[in-house]
């Protein structure tokens, strides 16, 4: 019986450039209509352009490689991806510059089937894609080029050029790493990063991660919600910069502006819906605040009722699970927050963002906002939400 992992004979050099191994695990005179092997292909190997009149279908089992459809851009595939080739489309398949791959391939109706094998990928087209190029000068794993090649694809970094070696240890780490500690979605997450540039005046990298956002197919509007909830916590005149940039972008890429209205209050039910919203997240001790305020301050948590929960945290474009979440960001990034990080702790437990949802934000933030303000949230965390045994 023919093992996934057995590498198999070698594959006819008619067919493949470079080192590649055949090892058919199925075959039809088994009784079976289908022709299913696995092909393990070394760094730089790969097939010659081909079609199936009954069409392929990939699984990459190991490591990263490259798929292309005549006409189209080189994709990275890697471990888990399945890839339906249409049938009579001419493409190739094969492993990146720095990686072996190896995949399962199957052609079904094999009885009708015919395999037409055309010439080599030459040089000039392989090499075509930047990434993998990137990733063997800088020496960056097959995670961390496909998780910055969806957030940003085929960019080239200008700081691969000058500093190298800070490129392979912040990419690997944060890219790879950190993303792969837990399972947060792309467009949380993307979000999250996102607001922590503001808290942190970030305006480079804010415009790097609203241009991923767009990327990945978070909502124009999710975007601006983020921007607009940063006002009452990090103040306009540092956010104003960061809605022009927004705007500039939203423009680029041909979004209509204005956005569609996203309120939920009018001047007459601001503070009542603010303060229910207030409730809903902070819980009652909202009345101990208003109760125990001086007479000569009252005004401030009138404010925060109306203004930063009514006009704000009440507006459609996100629910209260992501708001809440999103305030940590801004708060986390800015630093010096740490009693209103502990308040929305509590706000994010009372809305169902847990202990372990909380960790796995701070440690997304961690190579945006550094390890000082990282640590001091998670004290915060151990204090409000402390471990159970």
């Amino acid at each position: 019986m023919a093992s996934f992992t057995e590498k198999g004979i070698a594959a006819s050099t008619s067919y493949f450039t470079g080192t590649v191994w055949v090892n058919m695990n199925v075959k039809p005179e088994e009784g079976y209509n289908i022709n299913m092997g696995t092909i393990t292909f070394e760094p730089k190997a790969r097939t010659n352009w081909h079609t199936h009149t009954s069409g392929q279908i990939l699984f990459v089992i190991e490591g990263m490689g490259y798929y292309q459809e005549k006409g189209k851009a080189i994709e990275l595939i890697q471990e888990g991806d399945v890839v339906k080739i249409p049938k009579n489309v001419e493409h190739w398949h094969g492993a990146s510059h720095s990686s072996s791959m190896r995949h399962i391939s199957l052609v079904p109706e094999f009885d009708k089937d015919k395999t037409e094998w055309l010439e080599p990928v030459s040089e000039v087209e392989y090499n075509s894609f930047k990434v993998p190029v990137y990733a063997v000068e800088n020496s960056l794993t097959p995670a961390a080029i496909m998780n910055h090649e969806e957030l940003w694809p085929n960019y080239i970094s200008k700081a691969k050029e000058t500093d190298p070696e800070l490129i392979e240890i912040f990419d690997n780490f944060a890219f790879d790493e950190v993303i792969n500690h837990d399972a947060m979605d792309t467009k949380t997450r993307v979000l999250f990063i996102m607001a922590s540039t503001v808290g942190s005046q970030a305006l480079t990298e804010y415009r790097m991660f609203v241009n991923a956002a767009l990327n990945v197919g978070v909502a124009p509007t999710a975007i601006k919600e983020v921007v607009y909830q940063a006002v009452p916590y990090v103040g306009i005149s540092k956010v104003i910069d960061f809605i022009h940039a927004t705007n500039e972008i939203f423009i680029e890429r041909n979004i209509p502006l204005p956005l569609e209205n996203q309120s939920t209050t009018a001047a007459e039910t601001r503070i009542e819906k603010g303060l229910a919203k207030q409730k809903e997240i902070i819980g009652d001790r909202v009345d101990e605040m208003y109760k125990n305020a001086p007479k000569d301050l009252l005004h401030i948590q009138q404010y925060l009722s109306a203004n930063c929960f009514g006009d704000y945290i009440s507006r459609n474009g996100l629910d209260v699970k992501t708001r809440e979440m999103l305030t940590l960001s801004f708060l986390i990034a800015m630093g010096g927050a740490e009693s209103q990080i502990k308040g929305h702790i509590t706000g994010n437990a009372n809305v169902g963002n847990d202990r372990q949802t909380l960790i796995n934000l701070m440690t997304q933030l961690i190579p945006y906002v550094g390890y000082p303000r990282t640590l001091n949230a998670i004290a915060c965390l151990n204090e409000v939400l402390p471990l159970k045994n």
